[in-house]
């Protein structure tokens, strides 16, 4: 045999043992299949990095719901459809309960916190912070009538302002405040310029993780680390957010009374005395300032860019606009000041709010999930240490499950009679063990300050519904909704 032949026969052999190693799993059971990739970069070069989920979709269509993708050196297990998702989130709950370790947000954090922690970690904080929250008033009453004081103050601002203005900053103040009054036990004034630096640091880390920069040094980060770019000016940043917690923290360390707890940070401080001697416990001050953190970024950006994005898509079409203002004119009239009880007498409005979240799809891929064990799923192993992304775009868009599903239409969430309907793949929110602490807070928010806006102003813009782009600006992490100018007419 010539030393050509040998060498192809060689070539050959080793690209069949790779197919071979590339197809196996554990446990006799073998990997789901997916697209082949380059040597060290797998799949990267092939996906979309203005709009990863979009690669991803088109090869679930070759592949099957369930496949393997190789981003460098992260082996990763997508999962779409609604079907797929929900066995996976629900029905098999505790093998899909851990947290990847994404790089930008294990930087933020430094390992702690509840947003990507697991184990007992995870399952302490998490417990704690639900039944704080609630205890402070999260998804009932008092959180209620908070919500509607920072309407007040938020309808006020609105008033005040010449049109157009961008309400980017509007609606985060409002937003912020209720999860600060939570968290801080206060509320900031609109003009604290202090306030709007961190707001703008929310907002700039948020469309920086949604960017290719943001993309690569999660899959690169030791490399990143040490490469200069953006990023390291988004940390920088966040450590001037890092600063402020810390600072609250020790504020309240100083005039904490464990009879008479103020707010989230209080709670935590007494668990953390009282439990300063127990070697198991995750209530200690790394954990707090991080989860405070998580608290923080989460509960002023998500809700503020929905509720930006639905009063968009309110101008995007005025007739929905209309139908919407005539039904609340007609139920709660001019004065009325919106609360949760009239949400069963607002079928439309409730749907109008409920399709906005669908189609904003506001975290198209899902906060990456991680199996902490082998997991056996749909006749494949998914191997312990494999990322897996649960595409929560996938769900909000599954044509078995939504009749228009690349169309804005309220009419998802209305049954032939107007009443409201839900859908039960509606994961704006994700879904399982780990759906998003504050949702009843979200929806609170969403519904109160909504229906505030639109009894009081007719929205419009400067360019008319036709100049709207209603694409997202950034779709990787999150869908960054284009900024625009609004004019808000009282009625």
């Amino acid at each position: 045999m010539s030393e050509s032949s040998m060498l192809l026969l060689a070539t050959l052999v080793l690209l069949l043992l790779l197919l071979a190693w590339r197809r196996r799993g554990t446990r006799g059971l073998p990997l789901p299949p997916g697209p082949t990739g380059l040597p060290l970069l797998g799949n990267l070069p092939q996906v979309d990095k203005t709009a990863p989920f979009k690669t991803f979709m088109k090869w679930s269509e070759q592949y099957g719901p369930v496949m393997t993708v190789t981003l460098g050196p992260v082996r990763i297990v997508a999962l779409s459809g609604y079907q797929t998702v929900k066995e996976a989130l629900v029905d098999q709950a505790d093998d899909f309960t851990g947290r990847a370790p994404v790089p930008f947000l294990n930087r933020v954090v430094k390992g702690y916190g509840l947003a990507i922690s697991n184990g007992e970690r995870w399952r302490q904080l998490r417990r704690f912070t639900l039944s704080t929250l609630r205890d402070f008033g999260m998804g009932r009453k008092r959180m209620e009538q908070w919500i509607q004081e920072e309407s007040r103050h938020l309808l006020e601002s609105m008033r005040q302002t010449k049109s157009p203005f961008d309400p980017t900053f509007f609606l985060s103040r409002a937003v912020s405040n209720v999860i600060c009054s939570l968290v801080f036990g206060q509320r900031f004034s609109y003009d604290d310029v202090n306030f709007l630096r961190l707001l703008q640091i929310i907002s700039d880390t948020f469309r920086f993780g949604s960017k290719p920069w943001g993309q690569l040094y999660n899959i690169f980060p030791r490399l990143m680390t040490y490469t200069p770019g953006p990023h390291q000016k988004v940390f920088r940043h966040m450590d001037e957010l890092r600063e402020f917690v810390t600072a609250k923290i020790h504020q309240h360390k100083d005039t904490l009374d464990p009879d008479n707890p103020r707010d989230y940070i209080d709670c935590f401080l007494i668990r953390l005395e009282q439990e300063s001697d127990l070697p198991t416990t995750e209530f200690f001050y790394d954990n707090l300032v991080s989860t405070v953190m998580n608290l923080f970024f989460a509960g002023t950006e998500t809700t503020s860019t929905t509720m930006r994005y639905a009063m968009m898509l309110l101008i995007k079409h005025p007739e929905i606009q209309e139908q919407m203002h005539k039904e609340i004119e007609t139920v709660i009239g001019a004065h009325h000041i919106p609360q949760m009880e009239d949400r069963k007498s607002l079928p439309y409005t409730d749907a109008v709010i409920h399709e906005a979240q669908r189609y904003l799809d506001i975290v198209p891929l899902n906060i990456p999930h991680y199996a902490t064990k082998d997991i056996s799923f749909r006749g494949y192993t998914i191997p312990k240490d494999t990322v897996i992304i649960p595409m929560l775009h996938s769900v909000l868009r599954d044509e078995d499950q939504w009749e228009k599903p690349w169309t804005f239409n309220p009419d998802h969430f209305l049954d032939k009679n107007g009443n409201f309907k839900k859908n039960p793949a509606f994961y704006a929110f994700s879904a399982g063990k780990r759906a998003c602490v504050g949702e009843s807070l979200a929806r609170m928010e969403l519904l109160i300050f909504l229906v505030s806006i639109v009894q009081q102003f007719h929205l419009s813009t400067p360019g008319g519904p036709s100049s709207l782009d209603i694409k997202p600006e950034f779709s990787s992490f999150g869908n960054i909704p284009r900024r625009y100018e609004l004019i808000a007419t009282p009625c």
